[in-house]
Order: C-alpha cells, then sequence, then structure tokens
C-alpha cells in the first residue's frame, strides 16, 4: 500500500528554509522559481481508506468569518460576555447543540458533520482566507490586504479541481460567485486564482446579482448582429489559421489558449449550458425556500450549475449595502443585532435549502458542501458591542459527498478560544476535499514550469468519512 508522501516542517507551519526554496518541489518552494500537468494519485490514503466518489463541491463562503459562539460552538454555560445573547438549541444529532438562530440547520445535523477546532492562527482577512482557499499559510501571517505575489501563489482549491479535470465541457470546472472577494471592496485577497498553474486554470469569476427579476449572464448569447452562419464562418476561419500556424499552435500557451477559446464557444453555442443560469425555470416555491436574497440565490444556481457537471462552485458571501461592516460576517460592532436580523436567518435558510434540495434530487451523495469562511471570532465583546477576528479555534461544516452526517470532530476549551482536542489546519480540510473528489494528498500538479506541486499538504479528516 503507497504511502502518503511527507512534506517538511517548515512548509506545513510556514516558515520556509533556503533548502526548501531550492528543493521544495513537493512545496510552493519550486513555485517560488516558477512553478504544470498531473500525476494520478492513488485509490487509498496511506491509512488505507477508500478514496471518495463525490462529482462536485459546492463551497459557502462567510466572508468576514462567521462566528463559532452562535453558530456550531455555542458555550452556554460560559458567562454572557463570552457565549453572547443567545442560547443553544438542540439539534437532530443526540447531544449535539447549535446556536439557537440555526432552527433549520438543526433539524439536518444529521447530514452534517462539525469541525470544532479548525486553526489557521491569522487573525487578517486576506491571510487567512488564503491559507482557507489554498491550504497552504501565507507569508507572512497576519498580513491585511495582502495580495496576489510570490511566495504566495498557491492556486484556489477550484484552480486545483479544475486542473485535476482536464475533460473539457460546455460550463468550465471551476466558478465564483456572485463577486471576488476583496478587502474594502477594492483589493482582492490573494488565494483567489490558478496561482502558479497559470491564468488558464483561474475560476471563472461571475460578478452578478441572481435575485434580480432580469438575471441574466452577459455574453452569454451572440450579438444580435451575428447569426449563426456567420459564427460557423468566423470558427472555419479559426480552424484554418491554427492549422498554418503549424508547431506555434502546439505550444503550451497557444494550446491553453485554443482550449478556452472552444470552450467560451461552447458557451456560446450550447443552449443547456446558458440554461443552467435560467432560474425562471424553477419554482417560485424552490426559490422562496431558498429565500431572496443575492446571496441565497446564487446558492441556488451554485445547485444548477453543480448538477450540470461543474466540478467546483464557490459563493461568497454578498455583502448588503448601508449595513455596518459592509453586510458581512465581520461584526465588529452591533454584532448581536446584525447576527439576529439578517446574518444568521438568510444563512441558515439558504444553508438548509440547498442541503434539502440536494437530498431530494439524489445529488448529496455525490456533492460536498462546505461552510467556511476565514476565521472565527474571538470569545469576548469589543467595547464597540462586536467581536473581533479570531484564527486560533473556529468551527466549519461539511455535509455530502462521502462526509459522515451526525459528527462532531474537535473540541474548544470552555471559551471556544483554543482546540482541547481534534485540531485541524486547512491543509487537512484540503486534503479531505480532495479524498473526497477522489483524489489521494500526494496527488501532483505542476507549475508552469514543470515542477511538482501536491494538491495537498495535509492528511485526510477520517473521523469524518
Amino acid at each position: 500500500m503507497p504511502k502518503a508522501r511527507e512534506f517538511p516542517q517548515s512548509i506545513h507551519d510556514g516558515r520556509w528554509t533556503r533548502r526548501d526554496m531550492l528543493f521544495g518541489g513537493a512545496g510552493l518552494g519550486g513555485a517560488a522559481i516558477g512553478v504544470r500537468g498531473l500525476s494520478a494519485g492513488q485509490p487509498v490514503t496511506s491509512s488505507g481508506t477508500a478514496l471518495g466518489r463525490a462529482k462536485s463541491v459546492i463551497v459557502m463562503f462567510l466572508g468576514g468569518g462567521p462566528p463559532q459562539h452562535e453558530t456550531w460552538d455555542p458555550k452556554p454555560q460560559a458567562s454572557e460576555a463570552v457565549r453572547g445573547a443567545f442560547g443553544a438549541i438542540a439539534t437532530k444529532t443526540p447531544g449535539l447543540f447549535v446556536g439557537e438562530l440555526m432552527p433549520r440547520t438543526a433539524q439536518l445535523t444529521d447530514k452534517i458533520a462539525v469541525l470544532r477546532a479548525m486553526v489557521t492562527n491569522d487573525n487578517a482577512h486576506s491571510s487567512s482566507g488564503y491559507q482557507m482557499m489554498t491550504g497552504v499559510p501565507h507569508i507572512p501571517l497576519n498580513a491585511e490586504s495582502a495580495i496576489s505575489k510570490l511566495p504566495n501563489l498557491a492556486p484556489h482549491w477550484g484552480a486545483m479541481a479544475k486542473y485535476v479535470d482536464q475533460d473539457l465541457r460546455a460550463l468550465p470546472q471551476a466558478v465564483t460567485l456572485p463577486n471576488r472577494i476583496a478587502n474594502m471592496g477594492v483589493i482582492p485577497w490573494p488565494g483567489q486564482t490558478g496561482g502558479v498553474l497559470g491564468p488558464q486554470y483561474d475560476p471563472w469569476l461571475l460578478t452578478c446579482d441572481p435575485s434580480q427579476a432580469d438575471f441574466k449572464i452577459p455574453d452569454l448569447a451572440l450579438p444580435k448582429e451575428i447569426s449563426g452562419r456567420r459564427l460557423d464562418k468566423r470558427l472555419a476561419l479559426l480552424k484554418e489559421v491554427n492549422r498554418r500556424a503549424g508547431r506555434v499552435a502546439d505550444s503550451s500557451a497557444v494550446s491553453g489558449l485554443k482550449r478556452q477559446t472552444k470552450q467560451a464557444i461552447g458557451l456560446l453555442s450550447r443552449s443547456k449550458a446558458g440554461s443552467v443560469f435560467d432560474l425562471s425555470q424553477e419554482s417560485d416555491a424552490t426559490r422562496d425556500r431558498y429565500g431572496r436574497t443575492r446571496w441565497a440565490q446564487s446558492v441556488l444556481l451554485a445547485r444548477r450549475m453543480v448538477e450540470a457537471g461543474v466540478s467546483l462552485v464557490q459563493i461568497n458571501w454578498a455583502k448588503v449595502d448601508k449595513e455596518p461592516n459592509g453586510g458581512s460576517w465581520d461584526t465588529h460592532d452591533k454584532h448581536n443585532d446584525l447576527l439576529k436580523r439578517y446574518l444568521m436567518p438568510w444563512m441558515d435558510q439558504a444553508y438548509s435549502a440547498l442541503l434539502t434540495d440536494l437530498s431530494d434530487r439524489g445529488l448529496l451523495d455525490e456533492t460536498l458542501v462546505l461552510w467556511v469562511g476565514e476565521f472565527g471570532h474571538t470569545p469576548k465583546f469589543n467595547a464597540r458591542a462586536g467581536r473581533d477576528h479570531w484564527g486560533h479555534c473556529f468551527s466549519i461544516a461539511l455535509a455530502g459527498g462521502g462526509v459522515q452526517g451526525g459528527v462532531v470532530h474537535g473540541g474548544s476549551d470552555d471559551r471556544a478560544a483554543y482546540p482541547i482536542s481534534g485540531r485541524v489546519e486547512p491543509r487537512d480540510l484540503m486534503a479531505t476535499v480532495f479524498h473526497c473528489l477522489g483524489y489521494s494528498p500526494d496527488t501532483e500538479l505542476h507549475d508552469t514550469s514543470g515542477r511538482p506541486l501536491p494538491i495537498s499538504r495535509g492528511r485526510v479528516i477520517e473521523q469524518v468519512l
């Protein structure tokens, strides 16, 4: 039985040595020099656990950080200064309690695995978010408003999903919607692109509002002045140009462009692809079940995309105009008010609707759903009645895709401040995600210079499988 690759501790804990930089083909040390291709993963993990058979992943990314105390790790016995204003409620899983603002989710915990001891040790949105989406610690930690540049060019999990799934089809293998995550709305977090794999692996970014009555994805149909016959003539001309280009057309750069062109043509010419984005095909009852907000309708759209064969869809929390903290989960002010008024109700409704919808359609077993943010929140409130950033212990949830429901892995202390058991890191989550998709953690990708890059540096969280 093949043994999963062990990786240097310096990569594990975010500290690099000169040796890692020179010989770090197993990590981003190789990437720093310019790190391309795929080596098939093994059929089992190092412990012998059979690889999963999930087809798709939906990531619900609650930007700003959902608080552990009011969600998956309530502390009803703690003082109000720690537990907050809300109590805990029983769930469908005996012994598992969640925050009282999650009544719908509480009835679905038999489908959900909860991780209560996720750790990034990073309290900055940008760098902690980078770690959650790539499985690689940012260098340095606690870097707010960080940008995409070396050595922090690890690929987004959607980019890696796109890389390992090379089958060309009408829809992209990885999609991000309804917006890119950015500090102050203008500084995109690192870790949202193909990084060292190259821009051809960037997830397809859809900046949209599916809740609008006239919602449609622009440029998914031919311009009125271009008929189908005219498009055919243009495609024939393109084919001839590529034929005459000879060896140049066979270069990796040009072949990548050709691949993207072919996919774009497919989106224009295949009505089935465009129909995925037509939410009018959903009943009013279904749309109401998710909720009519930008966030909720984006979640519904994600379900339609994985149903159509997209490998990974990340739904970023859509900020709410004219609300404190931009309507995100970054609740430094008026924490309790914002949670009760819309953050938790919107999340609870859309999340429970998604799990129920996938289950009813027979899709939950083949679709892994992640409920995550970049970190949690502080054990105590600040002077503005808010909670601040906290990456030292927080909760996330997994459902479907081969994950065992009704499971709680890991625990925190009496303040939900630090792990006391079952500590996991983003690299372990990354290993588990790709395990569920059927790839061993030591599956190799290659950067643009051909240097190997493991799909994960962590260990599969077998306690939830």
